[in-house]
């Protein structure tokens, strides 16, 4: 798929999104950059922001197959991958597939289920496989998770392992409407209507899984400079030696930012990478992989905050 066809399509995603998630344009930019870098989502927002609702309106713009599995407490691994049963009727075993064999996965409220849970999700996002009975199983591609989690109430939720969290291209952050957004969706969605599942209409299907491979081939060929390169690695690097951070981003996000800008240029229908690209996508990448410093925290700052200025001190090269 050429660049140009790649950029009418999303143009066409993004509309129909933005009519569903009003006023969370961003938002809608990040999953779809997301999805072109074929990596996987943490979305984070607080009860009624529509985090659930991105997701299922990305699923109704996807020809694929889209499940969803609602994490809780009592929830286990094998509700998760799947697991092998003896059939006694056909006196034989037999698999019986769990809901991540399918292109797009809604992880939700991906919090509040045990480690253990958790846990069985590494091996699906990393290497796209599960594996049981000692045979890997391979995922159908595209596959994509997108886990939401609500990051006010923390009573019996437990939090993700560092692991899981580097499994995760990006981190967005889904934040209140405008005021006349607000009103909008109000409007919306109370005229006419008795609750709010039917309100917003069903999507049209504009992406088979095969269009979705070939706009990911598309990014991941977009041209990218030396010194683009170098300016990435930097912003990376840059969060191991500062001492507002305890713990800084690993080499899987020197990867997930250029895999991101790459989308990020696809997006806006260029055929190159600026250092704007890289820089714009930093934050969401990096944000849920560095620690703050005790004193840090104490100050009540922010990763964001934090981020933005450690991203500044980096001077971008001119391209």
């Amino acid at each position: 798929m050429n660049i140009d066809t790649a950029t009418q399509l999303l143009e066409r995603i993004q509309q129909q999104l933005n009519a569903k998630l009003i006023g969370q344009t961003k938002v809608v930019e990040q999953i779809l950059i997301a999805l072109l870098s074929n990596g996987h989502v943490l979305i984070e927002g607080i009860p009624g922001l529509g985090k659930t609702l991105l997701v299922r309106a990305l699923a109704d713009c996807f020809a694929g197959d889209f499940k969803r599995i609602q994490f809780t407490p009592d929830l286990m691994p094998a509700d998760v991958t799947g697991h092998v049963m003896f059939d006694m009727e056909n006196n034989r075993f037999r698999l019986r597939a769990g809901p991540v064999f399918t292109n797009l996965l809604l992880a939700d409220e991906i919090n509040r289920a045990p480690a253990k849970t958790q846990a069985a999700l590494l091996e699906v996002m990393q290497e796209r496989q599960v594996t049981l009975e000692g045979k890997a199983r391979p995922l159908p591609q595209p596959f994509m998770v997108l886990a939401t989690q609500n990051p006010i109430e923390q009573e019996g939720t437990y939090p993700l392992p560092e692991a899981e969290l580097d499994r995760f291209l990006m981190k967005v952050f889904i934040d209140y409407p405008s005021f006349d957004d607000e009103v909008t969706i109000a409007s919306l969605i109370t005229t006419g209507q008795t609750d709010d599942q039917h309100a917003l209409g069903q999507g049209e299907a504009l992406l088979s899984p095969q269009d979705i491979q070939a706009m990911q081939h598309t990014a991941a060929n977009i041209t990218l400079d030396a010194k683009v390169t170098e300016y990435a690695v930097a912003l990376v690097r840059a969060t191991r030696d500062n001492p507002a951070l305890t713990v800084g981003a690993g080499p899987r996000a020197s990867i997930a930012l250029l895999r991101a800008s790459r989308a990020k240029a696809l997006l806006r229908g260029a055929d190159f990478v600026t250092p704007d690209d890289v820089k714009s996508m930093a934050i969401p990448v990096m944000r849920h992989r560095v620690q703050l410093s005790a004193d840090m925290e104490i100050d009540g700052l922010s990763n964001d905050q934090i981020l933005t200025q450690i991203f500044n001190s980096v001077d971008a090269p001119r391209t």
